[in-house]
């Protein structure tokens, strides 16, 4: 059980594609969603920011310490934990009865959309995201959608 919950937290939240989802499943998304604080959702977006950064293409431009892996690991581990069997036990149980682990990985998925949305929402970040538009060819742009 224990590495299928890693991999369905895993795979759901870096996913590029969605799963189907059923009600079930659905559901199980709206718990996560809905036992989740603020802080919750900076800490899964903290995690994910984490083992990205492990990528060979993008590590030199976070230094992040195994102790700080480490201790981001566990708080990953401690909110999985209660969601998956305290907050949301009945939906988990159904979602992974219908819909096995795709079912699931489609409820995390939208969870993790849920944290990127709570850090996005920060006007430094919101600012940053769009920084580069500055630098578009705008009349190129134009040009490919008959303006």
């Amino acid at each position: 059980m224990r590495i299928l919950a890693t991999l369905l937290l895993s795979l759901a939240i870096l996913s590029p594609h969605a799963a189907m989802a059923s009600p079930a499943s659905d559901a199980l998304g709206n718990c996560l969603k809905d036992n989740t604080s603020g802080k919750d959702r900076k800490d899964l977006a903290r995690w994910i920011f984490v083992s990205m950064s492990t990528h060979p293409e993008i590590r030199t431009m976070a230094n992040i310490s195994e102790s700080v892996r480490t201790d981001t690991d566990k708080q990953m581990a401690d909110l999985f934990t209660r969601l998956l069997t305290v907050n949301c036990a009945a939906q988990t149980r159904a979602a992974a009865q219908q819909d096995g682990p795709n079912g699931m990985m489609s409820s995390f998925k939208s969870l993790g959309e849920v944290a990127m949305m709570e850090l996005t929402s920060n006007p430094a970040v919101a600012q940053s995201i769009t920084a580069y538009v500055q630098f578009v060819d705008k009349k190129k742009v134009e040009e490919v959608l008959g303006k």
